[in-house]
C-alpha cells in the first residue's frame, strides 16, 4: 500500500504543482478531513472515492484496506502531529510520498514576523492539558499551541489565569490562509468570552519570568485550620522529594496531602510528573484548589476519600508514592500500594515516631519491599523526622 500525503492550508484557491496535480490525476481514491474535501474536490477526477479521516480511526484505515494507492490531503506538515505519523505507526510497511506545506503555527509565526526557531510546541488537539501545563510552570518564553474544540483559545486563557499565568500574550490565527483568515494579538484576560473560529492556533509569547521558587515556605500556603503542624516543612518536603527520585519517575502518588505541599512542589520542581493526590477529609479539595492556584501547579489530579475503600483502577498506576498520613490503616494501604505501584518504583514515608517507623518497615517488609534509603532530619524545634525509602525490584507478590 502507497500513500501520496499532500499538506494544505485553509486557501480555497489551491495553487499545486504540476507533479501533486498528476498524482491527483492519477488516482482514484482519496482521503481527508471533511474540511480538506471541500478545499480540495475542484481539483478531484470524475469518479473518485472519497474516504472521510474521522475518529474511531480503526474505521477509516479498514476503508483503506486492499487500496494500492491513496492520496491523503493533510493540514500543513504531516509529519507535524500530523496524519502521516499515524498512517507510520498503524501501517509501517507502507510507502509513503510527502508533499508538505508550512504548518498553522509556522504562517501564524510568518503574519506575526516572529522568529519561531525557539518556540516551544504542544498540540492540544485531542489531548489532554498536560504539557501545556508542563510549558506554562517550565515558563518557556515561546509556546505554540495547536488546539481543538475543547482546548480554545478562550478556554486556554480562563486555565492560564485559573493558575496566574497572566504573564504571557497571546496571538491567535484563526482559518490561516483562508481569504477570511484572522490574527489578532490579546491579553488571556481579553481572550476570554471571545469567539474563535476553528481551525484555529495560539502562540504564547512571554512578557515576564513568573517566579517559580524552590522550596516553598510553610507559612505561605493556606493551612488546614491554621494548624502549622499539618503540612511538611519545607527542608523534609525537599528531601523526600530527593527520595523519591522524581527526575526519573512519571507518575507521583501523594497520599494524605492535606495542603498539598508535597504534590504542589513536586509539580513545580518536576513538571513532567503526572501527580495524583489522595486525602480522606473533604477539605483537602479546597486547600489543594486554593495552593495549587496560588503557586501555579495546574493539573494535579485529586481524589476525596478514605485510600483503602478507593476505586484505583481508573488511575494510572505510580511508579513513586510518597504516605503523608495513614489514619492508622498503614498495613492496608502498603497492600494496595503493592497491588498496583509499577516494578522498580519506590514509596517514601515520613515517620514522626519510632512506632510509626517500625508500623511503615514491617507492613513494607511483609509485601517483599526493601529499605534502601533513610535520613533523619531535625528542623528548628521540632522533633527528629525518619525519612524512609523503600523499594521492591520483583514483581507483584
Amino acid at each position: 500500500m502507497n500513500f501520496t500525503i499532500i499538506g494544505i492550508d485553509d486557501n480555497g484557491q489551491q495553487e499545486f504543482s504540476r507533479e501533486i496535480r498528476g498524482h491527483i490525476a492519477s488516482r482514484t481514491v482519496f482521503s481527508g478531513g471533511k474540511r480538506h474535501h471541500g478545499i480540495v474536490r475542484p481539483f478531484l477526477p470524475e469518479g473518485y472515492r472519497w474516504i472521510d479521516i474521522t475518529v474511531p480511526l480503526d474505521n477509516v484505515f479498514r476503508q483503506y484496506e486492499g487500496e494500492d494507492e491513496i492520496v491523503v490531503f493533510a493540514s500543513g506538515d504531516p509529519l507535524f502531529f500530523g496524519f502521516a505519523n499515524t498512517i507510520r505507526k498503524r501501517l509501517p510497511e507502507a510507502g509513503i510520498r510527502l508533499y508538505p506545506y508550512f504548518n498553522s503555527l509556522q504562517i501564524l509565526a510568518h503574519r506575526l514576523v516572529l522568529p519561531y526557531h525557539d518556540m516551544h510546541v504542544v498540540s492540544l488537539t485531542g489531548r489532554p492539558w498536560h504539557e501545556f501545563d508542563r510549558a506554562l510552570i517550565e515558563g518557556h518564553e515561546k509556546i505554540g499551541l495547536l488546539t481543538d474544540e475543547q482546548h480554545s483559545p478562550d478556554a486556554i486563557a480562563r486555565r492560564m489565569l485559573a493558575y496566574g499565568y497572566d504573564n504571557y500574550r497571546m496571538h491567535t490565527g484563526e482559518i490561516l490562509g483562508n481569504e477570511h483568515e484572522r490574527v489578532r494579538t490579546l491579553s488571556p484576560d481579553e481572550a476570554i468570552g471571545q469567539r474563535f473560529v476553528a481551525p484555529n492556533c495560539v502562540i504564547l509569547q512571554r512578557t515576564h519570568a513568573h517566579p517559580r521558587p524552590f522550596g516553598i515556605p510553610e507559612n505561605e500556603f493556606e493551612l488546614l485550620d491554621g494548624r502549622t503542624r499539618m503540612i511538611t516543612k519545607m527542608p523534609v518536603r525537599l528531601l523526600t522529594l530527593g527520595m523519591l527520585d522524581l527526575r526519573e519517575r512519571h507518575t507521583l502518588w501523594d497520599i494524605g496531602f492535606c495542603t498539598g505541599s508535597v504534590s504542589i512542589e513536586a509539580k513545580l520542581q518536576f513538571p513532567h510528573l503526572q501527580v495524583v493526590a489522595f486525602e480522606q477529609r473533604p477539605e483537602g479539595e479546597h486547600l489543594m484548589k486554593t495552593n495549587a492556584a496560588r503557586f501555579g501547579t495546574p493539573g494535579i489530579e485529586v481524589h476525596i476519600g478514605d485510600f483503602t475503600a478507593t476505586d484505583l483502577s481508573g488511575i494510572t498506576p505510580p511508579d513513586a508514592v510518597f504516605i503523608g498520613g495513614h489514619g492508622g490503616k498503614m498495613e492496608e494501604i502498603i497492600c494496595r500500594l503493592n497491588e498496583v505501584i509499577v516494578p522498580g518504583g519506590v514509596i517514601v514515608f515520613n515517620s514522626v515516631s519510632p512506632e510509626s517507623k517500625e508500623l511503615f518497615i514491617r507492613g513494607a517488609a511483609r509485601h517483599g519491599f526493601s529499605v534502601t534509603g533513610e535520613h533523619r532530619l531535625a528542623v528548628d524545634t521540632h522533633n527528629p523526622i525518619d525519612i524512609i525509602q523503600v523499594q521492591k525490584t520483583s514483581a507483584h507478590e
